[in-house]
Parts: structure tokens; C-alpha cells; sequence
């Protein structure tokens, strides 16, 4: 019985007979012996076809294919071609070999080919395998692993299924830059604060906030100069009229040191790259919202943006979240908190990262660990929802909220909170509900713009119609104008016809008269 063995490669489909295997009996450790070496493993196996892919996207679809079980096209004329054809009602004289046994499978039941994967098999293939590239002649030095590493980045990224709006490590990355960004306006608003004193000190008790003491530091320049033409522009920057009048009275009567016009530009410049960071970080904060609804929507609908994206970089990314019980996040962030209280023997924390949420804020004293224990239950929820599902949505982390808060109620009003599994329920039959709302919605508007494009071809064909009816009647009156010039002329032809036999008919009527006095002297002779 003849064995065949089908071997899928990066550049293409590989059938190779292997002869003499009655002999060996098919015994694995003769096979492994002789697999290493070429020209003994040469004489068992020998190339029968070769079958190149087209593309680097026909490999892709070729080893797809391939790795679901499923037999393409061309896979299945390869081999229709190249194999002996299998009778009907008869046992098939040979088999085919594979590593593949799902594709095996739906190749027999395609069509009719009896396939085998065993270790025997595969020995054979980790030999052609090995070989393959003494196999083929035309097969340049280096191609094959060209094509096997390329076919091999194409592949593990569809396998992936990489999505670039889910991409988790952007929003580790921003929330870490975020609080570096906050510590470095902090200490820099300190400096312009420390450096403009020597010049202004009043503005410091009038001034409180970082931000607007480097725009008014900023707007000020020199004290001596302030006037009360400046109040309208103080007051669009404080917010407040007094405020800005307060500000400068005490310019007017402040008790700082004169700076030179140097000195004063290197405080501006300074105060402005303070601005411009305050600016860069309200947009880094803005993305990170942005983000975030788009990795974890329903853990940012339930804990928030910013304790959301702590809780993914602090478990290093969504799916090690996800994976994380909720006794663990809920202590994620207080680990030395933790093992200090295991080596002394003392209380454990209740409360790591999410001791930021407002819920725990919001909890009394006695309550707060129970609601950490609830909170970190409904997150655990929520991540793994935002890492698993397929489409991105907050219904399920607006419904947790709701859940939170009802426990909250329960804990100080006694209000019994609904369950869980009735929540879920209601939520999943919402979604369930907008999908047909949305694919009735698709349904309507394809039908009128078919309804359109009906209506536009029966107008089209309603003007073909009258156009061919404008065109007959255009013929017909060219017809009856034809006819009209043509029986005018006819007529006039026979006037002239009518004129010219009037004459001939007097002549005849003499010649008649004639013929009959002729006849009645006759008659009377």
C-alpha cells in the first residue's frame, strides 16, 4: 500500500511518496535514525508535486485554512491532480499523511482520500522537514527562511487579531506620565512662586492657585507699572473684580525689591513653560478619558477614568487585571501595607487603589471595608467584561455603578438592593433589543434606497418611453410630410398627363367618325 505525504510549507504545498516502508514496518526509531541523514532518507522518500503559492497573502490564507481544519480550492485540485483517483465502492490503494488531523478528516470526507497522523507520520514529516530545501532545485539559499519568517509575522498578527484602539500599554504610559507631570508643576510652581516674591510677596496670599499665579506673574511683569487699566485683564484671568483690584493696591504699595528687565524676562519665561504644562497635562488628562472609553468603558463608567487606568498600569495591563480575583484588586496598591501586617501579625489592609473612588469616601467608617470588598467585586466584573467582550460598551459598568449605589443605600437606609443575576438579565436584553432597534433601522434604510433606485429606474424608463413615443410621433409627421410632397408631385405629373391625353382623345374621335361613315357607305352599297 502506497503512502503519501503531504507537507505544508511557506512558499507552497509539498507531496512527497515515500517508497519501502513495508520493509522498515513502519518502526519509528529506524525512521529516526535515517531522517538525519539525507542519502539514506532520500532513497524512502522522494518529491511526487510541488504546489507554489501565489502571494504572501495566499500563504496567509493557504496556512489559515490549514490551521482550522478546512481544505481550499486549491489544496483539493493539488491533490486531485497529483494523487491516484479513488473508485467508487472501493478501497482506496493508498493513503496520504498529514500533521494535521482535522484536515485529514474533512479531506476524507471531501473527497474520499484515506489520511493517517501518527508518530510514524510524523517522523517522516520532521525529515522532509528538515530537508525540504535539497528537495526543491529551483529553491534559492535563504528564500525559505525569508518566506517562513515573514508568512510567520503575518500569521501570529492575524492570529492576534491585533486592534490598535485597544491598546492598553497607551494608557499605562499616560497615567504615568500624568503624575510625573503633576509633581514637576508642583515643584515648578513652587520655584516661580519663590523667585516672583522678591519682587511681588503680596501676590502670594491674594493668589492661591499655581496655575493662575504664573498667568497673572505672567500678565504683571513689573509691580510699578500696574495702573487700574489693567483690572479688566486681571479680572478675566481671576474670575473676580475684588480680586483684581487687590491686586493692584498691593502692587502699588507692595514692599518687594526692584528686579532687573533680565531678571523679569527669565521669570516670564519660566512662568510660561509652567502654562504650557498645565496646558500639555489638561490635554494628556483629556486623552486618557478618550482612551479609556475606548480599552475599559465599563470600568471607567464604574470606578473612573483615572483610578481605572491606576488599577490596569499598577496590574501591569487589562487582561492581568481581568485574570486578578477581586480579594486581590482589592488591595492592589497597598502590597507593603500587606506583608508588614503578615510579618507583624497585625490587621490587613481593606483598601488599596481604590480607596480614591468616592464610594469608599462616601461609606461610614464602620461600612468602608465591606463596600471595598463590593466595589473590588464589581470591578473584577467589569474588567473582565472589557477584556473579553467584543464590542465596547457602558451599559454593563453603568448598571454596576447603580448596583454600588444601592448598597450603599442598603448600608445606611436598609433599602435591599436588586440581585446580581436580575441586573445582568436586564442589561443583556437592553443590548439584545438596540441590536434589532439598529439592524431594523439598517433593514428600513436599505429598503427605501431601494425603494429610491426602483422609483429612479421606473422614472428613467417612464422618460425612455416618452422619448421613444416623441421620436415615433416625430417619424410619423416626417412620414405624412413625405407623403404630402409626394402626392403633390403625382398630382402635378398627372395634370400634365391629363393636358397631353386630351389632345390625343380628339384625334381619336375624328378617326372614329371616319370608320363609321365608311361603314354606313358600306352598308348602303
Amino acid at each position: 500500500m502506497a503512502t503519501y505525504l503531504l507537507y505544508e510549507s511557506s512558499s507552497g504545498y509539498g507531496l512527497f511518496e515515500a517508497h519501502g516502508l513495508d520493509e522498515i514496518g513502519q518502526n519509528t526509531e529506524a525512521v529516526r535514525s535515517s531522517v538525519s541523514d539525507l542519502s539514506r532518507f532520500g532513497r524512502v522518500v522522494q518529491l511526487t508535486a510541488f504546489h507554489p503559492f501565489e502571494s504572501a497573502l495566499d500563504a496567509l490564507n493557504q496556512v489559515n485554512a490549514v490551521s482550522e481544519g478546512v481544505m481550499t480550492d486549491e489544496l483539493r485540485s493539488f491533490l486531485e491532480l497529483n494523487l491516484p483517483k479513488v473508485k467508487e465502492g472501493k478501497k482506496a490503494k493508498f493513503s496520504l499523511g498529514m500533521a494535521e488531523p482535522k484536515l485529514g478528516s474533512h479531506i476524507f470526507e471531501a473527497t474520499k482520500i484515506p489520511c493517517q497522523s501518527n508518530e510514524f507520520i510524523l517522523e517522516l514529516l520532521r525529515g522532509v522537514r528538515m530537508h525540504f530545501d535539497r528537495f526543491i532545485k529551483d529553491l534559492k539559499p535563504g528564500d525559505l527562511e525569508k518566506s517562513q519568517l515573514g508568512l510567520a509575522h503575518s500569521y501570529s498578527r492575524a492570529k492576534v487579531k491585533f486592534n490598535v484602539n485597544r491598546v492598553d500599554n497607551m494608557v499605562i504610559q499616560a497615567i504615568f506620565l500624568l503624575d510625573t507631570l503633576d509633581k514637576d508643576i508642583n515643584s515648578f510652581a513652587m520655584r516661580v512662586r519663590e523667585w516672583y516674591s522678591w519682587h511681588f510677596p503680596e501676590l502670594v496670599k491674594i493668589v492661591n492657585d499655581n496655575y493662575l499665579y504664573a498667568r497673572v506673574s505672567k500678565m504683571i511683569d513689573d509691580k510699578s507699572k500696574l495702573t487700574e487699566d489693567h483690572i479688566p485683564m486681571l479680572t478675566e484671568v481671576l474670575g473676580d473684580e475684588d480680586k483684581a483690584k487687590e491686586v493692584v493696591e498691593a502692587g502699588k504699595a507692595s514692599m518687594g525689591q526692584d528686579l532687573s528687565p533680565i531678571d523679569l524676562i527669565n521669570v516670564q519665561t519660566f512662568a510660561q513653560k509652567v502654562m504650557d504644562l498645565a496646558d500639555y497635562r489638561k490635554k494628556l488628562y483629556d486623552y486618557l478619558v478618550a482612551k479609556m472609553g475606548d480599552i475599559a468603558p465599563n470600568l471607567a463608567a464604574l470606578i473612573g477614568e483615572m483610578v481605572g487606568a491606576r488599577l490596569i498600569s499598577h496590574a501591569g495591563s487589562l487582561t492581568n487585571l481581568a485574570k486578578c480575583p477581586s480579594s486581590t484588586l482589592q488591595i492592589l496598591g497597598a502590597e507593603k501595607a500587606l506583608f508588614r501586617a503578615l510579618k507583624t501579625r497585625g490587621n490587613t489592609p481593606k483598601y488599596g487603589l481604590i480607596f480614591h473612588s468616592s464610594f469608599i469616601g462616601r461609606a461610614s467608617a464602620k461600612n468602608k471595608g465591606r463596600i471595598a470588598r463590593y466595589l473590588a467585586n464589581k470591578c473584577s466584573i467589569a474588567s473582565r467584561i472589557d477584556c473579553f467582550a467584543d464590542g465596547a460598551t457602558t451599559a454593563f459598568g453603568e448598571k454596576l455603578r447603580e448596583q454600588v449605589e444601592e448598597r450603599l443605600d442598603f448600608y445606611d437606609k436598609g433599602v435591599a438592593p436588586r440581585k446580581n443575576v436580575d441586573v445582568m438579565r436586564e442589561v443583556i436584553e437592553n443590548l439584545q433589543n438596540k441590536d434589532e432597534e439598529m439592524k431594523e433601522t439598517v433593514e428600513a434604510s436599505a429598503n427605501k434606497s431601494k425603494k429610491k433606485k426602483a422609483k429612479g429606474e421606473e422614472e428613467d424608463e417612464e422618460a425612455m418611453v416618452e422619448e421613444d413615443k416623441s421620436e415615433k410621433k416625430k417619424k410619423k409627421e416626417k412620414r405624412k410630410m413625405e407623403t404630402a410632397d409626394e402626392n403633390e408631385k403625382s398630382d402635378k405629373k398627372k395634370k400634365k398627363k391629363s393636358k397631353a391625353g386630351g389632345d390625343d382623345a380628339t384625334d381619336d374621335g375624328h378617326s372614329k367618325k371616319k370608320k363609321k361613315k365608311k361603314k354606313s357607305e358600306n352598308d348602303d352599297e
